[in-house]
């Protein structure tokens, strides 16, 4: 291990010297680009350097211990030895964590769809209920939502719910949310007090950026019509909606919630970028052996993953086994102690295949 990390000691001052070189300077992305390898690879380093300080120390203590040296000094070094020890095996515990491959997209803003599943208006009623969670676990890490495209129904819900999250690392905690979320309770719509269990999916994508995904316009064709609401209803006079269809796959978006051609357009178009990007990312990683691809934490959209019980208050993820027993709390965005434990059961099982 010692000697890959050397690897990164040897990059790190690389890196450090084109930050002050001013031809790196003078180039922005360039700069830009190093600078970002830099904070990445920083915490290893720095990391590394405790440890090599520690084992410095056990070292020179050793040696001490080895000399003539009074009682009462001998103890002092064999309680800084013993701390000394205890630290190293949690710092060698840290950099394993540290060393763990990073998804390249966990930085990224997240473009997010909900579609009611099985269980008709119930199903659509908790698509409104999961599209409230997360734009509340947004706001609760001060991020920004913006909605792409709606679907509603009449009574409150949605038959999909296409949304935008942008901020830092909305991807890295996010993405844990792909799958089909089920829902046990008696419905608003139901007189009887019978349970019903309806589901509700969820894809969480990390947003493509242009470099990424280039798109021919020859393969697009836009279909412009006039927005509805709920029932049909007209909400503009003039043809803003933007039905978007990429020929080589088949893809269709459309947009409506802006009153511009233009801006459905674009989202449209951000959307559609977004689709193509993941198509690309489930390609490689089909290509992937099946330890490489638990290493990235690739995972199966329909598979079921959480299901919300409100008869008995609880929340539980079948993933990893976790319930909670505060279902008000997390449909209100109160996610992090789920996710948490998503990230580290992940972290453990990529560690396990690193070992």
């Amino acid at each position: 291990m010692y000697s890959n990390l050397e690897v990164f000691e040897k990059r790190y001052k690389e890196l450090e010297a084109k930050l002050i070189d001013i031809e790196v300077i003078n180039n922005s992305k360039l700069y830009q680009k190093t600078a970002i390898e830099h904070a990445e690879i920083e915490p290893i380093v720095l990391k590394y350097r405790e440890i090599k300080e520690t084992e410095k120390r056990i070292a020179e203590n050793k040696e001490l211990l080895e000399d003539k040296i009074d009682d009462d000094f001998k103890d002092l070094v064999k309680d800084e030895l013993k701390s000394d020890e205890e630290k190293l095996l949690k710092l060698q515990e840290e950099i394993k964590i540290l060393l763990i491959p990073k998804d390249p997209n966990d930085n990224k803003n997240v473009i997010v769809e909900i579609r009611a599943g099985a269980g008709g208006d119930e199903a659509a009623l908790f698509a409104g209920v999961l599209f409230r969670q997360y734009v509340r676990y947004a706001e609760r890490h001060n991020w920004k939502v913006d909605i792409m495209n709606t679907n509603e129904i009449g009574i409150g819900g949605y038959k999909e719910v296409i949304f935008m999250i942008i901020g830092k690392g909305a991807y890295s905690r996010l993405k844990y949310e792909s799958g089909v979320h089920r829902v046990q309770r008696v419905p608003e719509t139901e007189s009887s007090g019978r349970i019903h269990t309806s589901t509700v999916t969820v894809a969480v994508l990390p947003e493509a950026e242009d470099v990424e995904i280039e798109i021919d316009q020859s393969d697009i064709r836009f279909d412009v019509f006039r927005s509805s609401g709920n029932g049909g209803q007209s909400v503009n006079t003039t043809d803003s909606a933007v039905r978007l269809t990429h020929i080589p796959t088949g893809i269709v978006i459309s947009c409506q919630d802006e009153k511009s051609q233009l801006k459905n357009k674009d989202k449209a178009m951000k959307i559609l970028r977004t689709k193509l990007y993941d198509l690309k990312l489930q390609e490689q990683n089909e290509e992937l052996s099946n330890e490489k691809r638990m290493q990235i934490g690739t995972g199966d959209r329909s598979e079921r993953i959480r299901t919300y019980n409100y008869p008995q208050g609880r929340v539980t993820d079948h993933r990893i086994n976790l319930t909670i027993h505060q279902i008000d709390s997390v449909v209100d965005g109160e996610l992090d102690d789920i996710i948490d434990a998503l990230i580290t059961d992940d972290q453990a099982k990529k560690l396990e295949s690193i070992v």
